[in-house]
C-alpha cells in the first residue's frame, strides 16, 4: 500500500484518551506506541519522508501535560477558547474568550411559603426578591443549574432558584440593591475586576458534575453572537 502511486501522505497522528487524567498510565502507552510507529513507517519508506510528512497527537490536555507530544503541530481545542481543561492547571497567561449575558426583564416578590418554577420545588421562606431572566435550556443551560448555578448582577453574585424553564431562569436578588429589569445579568463571563466577580466555565461545569467542553458546545443557536 505505501508504495501505491496514488497514496500522498501528509500527515500521521493520534489521540490521547486519558490525557487529562494525570497518573493514568495509557497516555505514556500510547506515545510509545505511537513513536513506534512513526519508525515503523520509516523504516517501510514508500512515501513516508520524515522531514516532510507532519506528526500531531496534542489536544489541549496533552499540549499542557508532556512537551515530549508536541511533535511537529499540535491542535488545542478547549485552551482556544481560554479554558484549561480540568483537573489540569496552566502556567500560561490565558483570558476566557467567550461569555454569555442576558438582561433581568423582571423583578418580583414571593411572600414566605409561596413557591417559583415548574414543580413548586422552590418555596419561599421568607420575604424574597426574584429576577426573571429570559435564558433557558433552549439555550444550552443545563436543567441541574438549579439550585446549584448562580449568576452575577450588580457585580454580585445571585443564585439560581427554581427550575430552568425553557426561555426562563429566576434568581434569588433578596441581598441585592435595586434590582431592576434591563440590569445586565453575566451566565458566564465577568463583571467587575474581583475573583468571585467572575464565572467561568469551568465553575459551572463543576456546579452540575460535567465537563467544559459540554458547556460550550451546548450554547443554543438562537443566542446573537458577537464577535470581537
Amino acid at each position: 500500500m505505501l508504495e501505491s502511486p496514488n497514496l500522498r501522505l501528509d500527515a500521521v497522528y493520534t489521540h490521547f484518551a486519558t490525557a487529562d487524567s494525570p497518573g493514568d498510565a495509557l497516555f505514556n502507552d500510547q506515545r510509545v506506541r505511537f513513536e513506534q510507529a512513526l519508525k515503523t513507517l520509516e523504516e517501510l519508506g514508500g512515501p513516508y519522508d520524515p522531514s516532510r510528512v507532519l506528526r500531531h497527537a496534542c489536544n489541549s490536555a496533552a499540549l499542557l501535560r508532556d512537551s515530549r507530544v508536541w511533535y511537529d503541530v499540535v491542535r488545542p481545542g478547549l485552551l482556544l477558547y481560554g479554558i484549561v481543561p480540568p483537573p489540569l492547571a496552566s502556567t500560561v497567561p490565558l483570558q476566557p474568550v467567550m461569555s454569555l449575558t442576558s438582561r433581568v426583564v423582571a423583578v418580583k416578590g414571593l411572600r414566605p411559603g409561596e413557591a417559583v418554577g415548574y414543580g413548586s420545588r422552590f418555596r419561599a421562606e421568607a420575604p424574597t426578591t426574584i429576577a426573571v431572566v429570559p435564558a433557558g435550556y433552549a439555550d444550552g443551560l443545563d436543567l441541574r443549574l438549579e439550585q446549584r448555578g448562580q449568576v452575577l448582577i450588580r457585580g454580585r453574585r445571585a443564585p439560581v432558584v427554581g427550575a430552568v424553564s425553557m426561555d426562563m431562569i429566576t434568581v434569588d436578588v433578596t441581598s441585592l440593591d435595586a434590582v431592576q429589569p434591563g440590569d445586565e445579568v453575566v451566565l458566564i463571563g465577568r463583571q467587575g475586576a474581583e475573583v468571585w466577580q467572575q464565572i467561568d466555565v469551568r465553575e459551572m461545569a463543576a456546579a452540575i458534575g460535567t465537563i467544559p467542553y459540554e458547556i460550550v458546545c451546548r450554547v443554543g443557536t438562537r443566542i446573537e453572537r458577537q464577535y470581537v
